[in-house]
């Protein structure tokens, strides 16, 4: 198949250090060639891939100190995969709903996956006018605000297997890796790691948006000997990270679509103990991946219980349900049916 993959343009594919969405798109774009098919990534130019790419912007917004308007070079990527759209059997949309006005007059099949949260009151009028659009789902909970929607699948994000190593033996820190904002409680974190008097290492990003509330009641916490802010780390960082670590924190106050740093741990051997948000228990098998938890007695108490779990089921786990083979061919059979003209929604 010819097919391209439109991604956003705020970090690259894949990006330098944090981008669940982009990094996906990397994982899916490299393994799509893999499998033979001929594929144009629409991504900033200073993207790494096997693919064709087409950039619309030098570099990722989000590093370029001199983007004040990061939605126009979105629109002139749009212009690009409007006269190229002939050329391909199939057009994969990364970049939430920026494209809906557009494709409702292509004659080129589109997929969308949806990457984010649906649960915004504004969202419902915006779906309903483009309702028709056929769109993927990367977990089912994802789906529950809109059910209605013209759901072609849900296809769970995976990784490389060789991304990741297995590290067998457990390290002696809980860990803590993604980004700092009230949604991912990372204040959280810090108190099951003092209740269990465990070291625990954050490695995470923090946004403008969350700087202030980083500040004022973040920052503060880390003053507490058992603590280490790391910062964010890069992709070549994670494996010793998230291998050496006794488990991965993953305390969430919001429904997560999906928590591409599950996956990263249980690539790594590394148990699960998370709140029973959004995707969570279905990327989590309780009691052998990890732990799902819904308050923090029950996250305290997890922690002891982390050392009857196996490290190489973990590992099994990740290479049956959530490699980047798997989900290549989980949305190359979407792209097929939606060539042949069928649509309907089905768990790929």
């Amino acid at each position: 198949m010819k097919i391209a993959q439109v991604a956003p343009l705020y970090e690259s594919v894949p990006p330098q250090y944090y981008g669940g969405t982009e990094r996906v798109v990397s994982y899916l774009t490299e393994e799509l060639v893999r499998q033979g098919h001929d594929v144009t990534l629409f991504a900033s130019g200073d993207s790494i891939s096997q693919a064709h790419l087409r950039a619309p912007c030098p570099q990722a917004l989000r590093l370029d100190s001199a983007c004040q308007d990061p939605i126009a070079r979105h629109v002139i990527m749009l212009e690009q995969v409007w006269h190229a759209a002939e050329a391909f059997d199939v057009i994969h949309f990364h970049i939430d709903y920026l494209h809906f006005p557009l494709v409702t007059r292509f004659q080129v099949p589109t997929l969308t996956t949806q990457h984010g949260r649906l649960d915004f009151p504004d969202l419902v009028p915006l779906f309903e006018t483009f309702s028709a659009i056929p769109v993927a789902s990367i977990s089912q909970d994802q789906r529950r605000p809109l059910p209605w929607l013209n759901w072609q699948g849900t296809v769970y994000h995976g990784l490389p297997s060789e991304l990741l190593s297995f590290h067998e033996h457990p390290g002696v820190y809980l860990a803590f890796l993604g980004r700092i904002s009230p949604e991912k409680r990372v204040d959280r974190a810090i108190e099951i790691a003092k209740r269990v008097n465990m070291p625990l290492k954050i490695a995470a990003k923090v946004d403008a948006a969350d700087r202030a509330y980083f500040e004022a009641d973040i920052k503060p916490l880390f003053d507490h000997p058992l603590v280490e802010y790391i910062g964010e780390i890069g992709e070549h960082e994670k494996d010793a990270f998230l291998g050496h670590a006794y488990a991965l924190l993953f305390p969430i106050d919001w429904p997560e679509p999906f928590g591409l740093v599950m996956i990263e741990s249980l690539a790594c051997g590394a148990p699960v103990i998370a709140y029973r948000q959004g995707s969570v228990p279905e990327i989590l098998e309780d009691g052998v991946t990890g732990y799902i938890v819904d308050d923090l007695n029950a996250a305290t108490q997890a922690v002891s219980r982390v050392a009857a779990l196996s490290r190489q089921r973990c590992r099994q786990v990740f290479e049956e349900r959530f490699s980047a083979t798997r989900m290549a061919h989980d949305y190359a059979q979407l792209y097929q049916r939606l060539i042949m003209g069928r649509s309907g929604s089905v768990a790929a």
